[in-house]
């Protein structure tokens, strides 16, 4: 089969990685890829959201099976107009992917189906989220009901932090659009994880389960992120794999096939692994980043033939073949991310990074510039995974291909897996 896959950023250049490794890819495009993608895939000008731009070229290239990587052509209805031209897309529909489009939609969703979720309050007002908070009491959660880049969430554990969070929202409008409507929510305690599963409309598989890192900062702290690292497997206590399955993703799964909706991509649950159990706090239309960075390198099936038989509403594999390893994956950001970030600043280290042993480099904001040089060009810019066949081992190799890499203002966390070797550690 010939691949195309849609999107520019670390998470696209781990599946452009996958798809070289299956036996049923013969060859790989990118639309409109990055400097490291190109080394593994023929890259295409065209923008993610050139939705139409995107199908003439998937149709004039006899492009066998299309992958889409970033949640806003999913949202815009890529996989709708490609089905117009007989294209097989892997990504659901405009209407599936509403599931992350709009947080209400997710929310009220959640409610109709008893899929255990935070209570929440949806406001357009200051006022109206004020006094919401007040309900709710601190620490108090604030989401913007459209797509926000992973970043329209805010956490306010004091009284400032409330008047800062509406401030953002309602004054200065931050994420446009994305925030005409904000869900007030109660917040949540546990352990954060990520669950993903391959659907056909029908049935679906698991992938590898992977634990992410949002906030900017060591400790959880700092802003929320689109993620600062990664790593998989996960730890989940004894028999939860099969609560998420049968209590949030099959009722999911099921519910939009009932609303006309069904659902042929990759379902993220986000998860808060809370006292009541696993409560969702959000779903996602695609494959994360960066858990996706981590999850690939362990996969040994074919993930071209897994992708197609998916679209196609033919999935047929119950289980998937897994390394028996763990993959830590660092994520190398720019000064003054998530905010705003410079561009253009020189990147070394790179090749020497993939020169040792069981570390893989994903590009996702990089450039060249005028001279061919490896450049920043926007946010996260990285992501550094290493390989070993225990999580401190991952850890350990992940952090030694970082400390080959530089770039002016390169920040990144450092505790990447610390929480769940301290939490293995304890269970013993």
């Amino acid at each position: 089969m010939r691949a195309l896959v849609v999107g520019s950023g670390a998470r696209e250049h781990a599946i452009v990685h996958a798809l070289r490794r299956s036996a049923s890819i013969t060859e790989v495009y990118a639309a409109p890829g990055n400097p490291g993608i190109a080394a593994a895939a023929d890259l295409l000008p065209i923008a993610a959201d050139e939705i139409a731009g995107l199908a003439e070229a998937a149709e004039d290239l006899h492009i066998d099976l299309t992958v889409v990587g970033p949640e806003l052509p999913l949202a815009m209805g890529i996989a709708d107009a490609f089905a117009k031209r007989g294209l097989r897309l892997f990504g659901p529909t405009r209407a599936a992917a509403e599931i992350e489009a709009s947080k209400v939609f997710a929310k009220e969703f959640c409610h109709r189906y008893g899929i255990p979720t935070a209570s929440s309050q949806v406001v357009e007002t200051a006022d109206e989220a004020r006094r919401a908070a007040a309900g709710m009491g601190l620490p108090v959660v604030f989401k913007a009901d459209g797509l926000a880049a992973g970043k329209g969430v805010i956490i306010a554990t004091t009284h400032d932090e409330v008047d800062t969070a509406l401030e953002i929202f309602f004054s200065e409008k931050r994420f446009g659009t994305a925030g005409r409507r904000v869900l007030v929510e109660e917040h949540l305690t546990g352990e954060e994880l990520s669950y993903m599963v391959v659907s056909d409309g029908s049935r679906f598989v698991p992938l590898a389960t992977s634990h992410d890192y949002k906030r900017a900062k060591d400790g959880d702290q700092g802003p929320n992120t689109g993620g600062m690292g990664a790593h998989s497997p996960a730890v989940l206590p004894a028999g939860i794999g099969r609560v998420v399955l049968e209590e949030i993703v099959r009722p999911a799964i099921a519910g939009l096939a009932a609303e006309g909706r069904p659902y042929r991509g990759v379902l993220y649950v986000g998860l808060m692994m809370t006292s009541d159990g696993p409560k969702v706090l959000e779903f996602n239309c695609r494959l994360g980043d960066p858990e996706t960075q981590a999850i690939l390198l362990r996969l040994e099936d074919d993930l071209g033939a897994l992708l197609r038989a998916a679209a196609d509403g033919q999935l047929s594999a119950s289980t998937l073949s897994w390394r028996r390893e763990a993959v830590a994956c660092v994520v190398l950001a720019s000064k003054g991310y998530p905010g705003a970030v410079q561009r253009g600043t020189p990147i070394s280290g790179v090749e020497e990074a993939m020169a040792r042993r069981r570390i893989v480099v994903y590009h996702a904001a990089t450039a060249k510039d005028d001279d061919g040089n490896l450049v920043t060009a926007g946010g996260r810019v990285l992501s550094v995974c290493g390989r070993g066949a225990t999580l401190a081992e991952a850890v350990e190799t992940a952090y030694q291909g970082v400390s080959c890499i530089h770039f002016d203002g390169m920040q990144f966390r450092t505790d990447i897996g610390a929480d769940t070797l301290a939490q293995m550690e304890g269970a013993r």
